[in-house]
């Protein structure tokens, strides 16, 4: 068989892989914080018809003659770009301006977000829209405004009259005239964001190639493995706000086009092969 029926095949599977990606960031051009996915290919291995060779006193060196076998999916990457920041108004909407990840739990597992849309449950705790609570530095008496230096959810009281978000992430709230602290929200940083592993809604998971929050392997969770926002590389809260997609739909609808004719180059690869082959059969008639 020819091999450029197989390189015509191998191509079609990489352009739909990147249709499926394209696809899916379109879908997700309104999700607040969801970041972009992004298709590379690599070529696969070339068949060796001859080597090179070195010159010589009377001959000059002769290049390798290879002939390629088609490409190969080279990486799914996330592209952790900031997103635009639109105002909401809501004092429970937050945005990230600059690096970072909010930190929610289900109870067992940490998990890292880039949406902002919290809200407080019937006891007071900040939670996400599927009730993960949101982790930070937990305040310690409501009768007094000094941070208890442990993680854990952040729980306004009911009795506050008001509260607010600070851009250091810091929840205060007003009870009998006086102003006391809830806690603080703290933000999770990674040596390489495009190692966390995305679990869906909205969520992304610790992967090994991703690295600790804490820069080490200890296997050990404590206040100290996160920052502050707005400290250490960290960005900085913006109350009022949310982190839209950093989806652009022209990019999308031009690698949209690129890959649909991609695809159909390599159906016509297909064609024009199957034509030479049924040249081939009918020279004996």
């Amino acid at each position: 068989m020819l091999r450029s029926m197989y390189s015509g095949i191998g191509g079609m599977k990489n352009f739909q892989v990147k249709l499926d990606v394209i696809g899916n960031n379109i879908a997700n051009v309104n999700t607040y914080g969801y970041k972009k996915g992004r298709t590379t290919f690599k070529d696969l291995v070339s068949q060796q018809i001859a080597g090179a060779s070195a010159p010589s006193d009377t001959k000059g060196g002769v290049n390798p003659k290879q002939v390629g076998l088609g490409s190969q999916l080279g990486s799914i990457d996330t592209i952790h770009t900031q997103g635009s920041l639109q105002t909401t108004g809501r004092p429970l909407d937050l945005g990230i301006s600059g690096d970072g990840f909010f930190i929610v739990n289900d109870g067992i597992n940490n998990f890292f977000t880039r949406a902002g849309n919290f809200y407080m449950d019937e006891n007071g705790t900040l939670v996400n829209s599927d009730g993960l609570l949101v982790q930070g530095n937990q305040g310690n008496d409501p009768a007094d405004d000094v941070l208890a230096d442990t993680l854990g959810e952040i729980v306004i009281p009911k009795t506050a009259q008001s509260f607010s978000i600070g851009s250091d992430g810091k929840v205060t709230f007003i009870e009998n005239g006086e102003l006391l602290v809830a806690g603080q929200i703290l933000i999770a940083k990674f040596p390489n964001t495009g190692g966390l592993d995305k679990v869906g809604d909205n969520l992304y998971q610790e992967t090994s190639n991703s690295g600790s929050s804490d820069g080490d392997d200890s296997g050990t969770i404590d206040i100290n493995d996160f920052n502050i926002p707005g400290t250490g590389g960290a960005g900085s809260l913006v109350s009022g706000a949310l982190e839209m997609s950093n989806v652009d739909l022209s990019e999308e609808f031009t690698d949209m086009i690129v890959a649909q004719r991609g695809f159909q180059a390599n159906t016509r690869i297909i064609t024009t092969s199957d034509e030479i082959l049924q040249e081939l059969v009918n020279l004996k008639r």
